[in-house]
């Protein structure tokens, strides 16, 4: 038998770690090379990620909802069409045997970050996984291939630990880091003094009132009452804490670092967009855009790729390091997009380059693969401007905030029927308001101005797509 191992790779450009949403395999399948065998949510999106060789599933390393560094092994084949050993009591994603947290598995250190593209895969290992010796002093995988060595009492100290270190699986591990509680102090319940994800909930929640804790002595030693108590303490608290990890953790950090950095400036116009409502009821009949979607979104995007075209040093970044101003000769256009996981803005790439079907197109395949949280970390690299339509949520406008890298964003508000003066009468007519938010130091007044008045000026009459294109 011939195992190897595969390693979470780098699926994106510097990241660093990775969460397991799903496993596609179980300890015993046949894999072929390509296949998917998991899906995990890195920073920027949900990736399934396809095992380099063929062979029959050795064990899953981690169970779903692990957050795992990139470099460590995840999985295990066995490629040498030997017989397999003998399956252990239940796979490393359901519950795990006793003995596995006395021999909890490691990866060996890397030296350094190991980045690899998706569906290649790392090189056979010769460095095999450490085996942790027992307080027997055997090693962890002769264990497990041998009778299980349970741990007895005398080997554990009051709060379940061997040689001084609590015993806790690593996604167990993993949850009190997240809530910052130190396993040290956690009381364990389960079997054989292992700390459970219901201890370190329990440990987490705010302590009950002392009405509550005085009969405890009385009546039950507190270990016992532990696992009875967490369930309705997580259930009845106050307040729930949600870790913040994924899409919603990179999210928050480039927000903070662009709203820190890039001096933000917002200006707003409100206008009559009522001729661009009707042009888009025009286009849904229009033989050239027969089954693609038309909204005033497709027509908004590009109003911008011509305003852009009119004022091209809007389209630019600020190099810190340089201390240069980057022109972009190309549209990068994002649209934001909220997905359960978090926003996302994924960009069209080459969109000023594009015909409106073409445009419509890359909307449409854009928002879809968003939805089905299937956007790739490229789709989100290199992006050059933004638009943000807060409208469909029925916000009149807002105060967008800078994506990292780029000099403007623009947000769409919500399109109302409203009294406007037209042609010197007051008549019902739809409006919406635009707020452009720009990097001062890249964007002047008069640049910001000219281009947020140029998009107004082509949405309340699209003729000008033509004119000015």
């Amino acid at each position: 038998m011939t195992i190897r191992e595969f390693k979470m790779p780098d699926v994106g450009e510097g990241l660093t770690e990775a969460e397991i949403l799903k496993w596609y395999v179980q300890p015993g399948d046949t894999v072929t090379d390509g296949q998917v065998v998991i899906e995990v949510e890195t920073a920027k999106a949900a990736v399934e990620l396809p095992i380099p060789f063929d062979g029959t599933v050795h064990e899953l390393l981690f169970p779903e909802g692990t957050t795992v560094d990139v470099g460590q092994v995840i999985i295990s084949v066995n490629v040498g069409g030997g017989a397999e050993p003998e399956a252990p009591a239940a796979p490393a994603v359901a519950a795990a045997p006793a003995q596995e947290t006395v021999a909890e598995p490691e990866a060996a250190e890397p030296e350094g970050r190991q980045p690899v593209l998706v569906g290649y895969g790392v090189a056979a290992s010769s460095t095999k996984r450490r085996a942790r010796r027992t307080p027997g002093g055997a090693p962890a995988r002769a264990v497990e291939a041998a009778v299980p060595a349970p741990v007895v009492p005398e080997q554990l100290n009051g709060h379940g630990s061997v040689a001084g270190r609590p015993l806790a699986k690593p996604p167990v591990r993993k949850l009190a880091k997240d809530l910052g509680v130190d396993l040290a102090t956690v009381t364990p319940t389960g079997p054989d003094g292992i700390i459970t994800r219901e201890d370190v909930h329990a440990a987490a929640a705010p302590a009950p009132a002392p009405v509550v804790e005085a009969p405890a002595p009385v009546t039950a030693p507190a270990p016992a009452v532990a696992p009875a108590a967490a369930p309705a303490a997580a259930s009845s608290a106050r307040e729930t804490r949600v870790p913040i990890k994924g899409v919603r953790k990179a999210t928050a950090a480039a927000m903070v670092g662009s709203a820190f950095t890039a001096p933000h400036v917002t200006e707003f116009v409100t206008f009559d967009i009522t001729r661009t409502m009707k042009l888009v009821e025009e286009l849904k009949s229009d033989k050239d855009m027969a089954g693609l979607r038309v909204n005033p979104l497709l027509l908004i995007a590009k109003a911008v790729l011509v305003a852009v075209k009119r004022n091209p040093e809007i389209n630019a970044a600020w190099d810190e390091a340089a201390q240069e101003i980057v022109l972009k000769h190309y549209v990068n256009l994002g649209i934001a997009a909220a997905t359960p996981r978090g926003l996302i803005v994924p960009n069209i790439k080459d969109a000023h380059a594009q015909t409106l079907p073409e445009l419509s197109r890359s909307l449409s395949e854009l928002v879809a693969t968003a939805r089905e949280g299937k956007t790739t970390p490229a789709a989100m690299q290199g992006g050059t401007f933004t638009i943000t339509n807060v409208g469909v949520f029925g916000v009149d406008t807002g105060t967008p905030i800078l994506n990292p890298g780029e000099s403007a964003i623009l947000a769409v508000g919500a399109i109302k029927l409203q009294p406007w003066v037209h042609k010197g009468k007051v008549k019902p007519r739809q409006v919406t308001t635009l707020a452009l938010s720009f990097d001062h130091r890249l964007v002047d007044g008069e640049l910001g101005s000219k281009f947020l008045a140029d998009v107004a000026a082509i949405l309340e009459n699209p003729k000008r797509l033509i004119t000015w294109a």
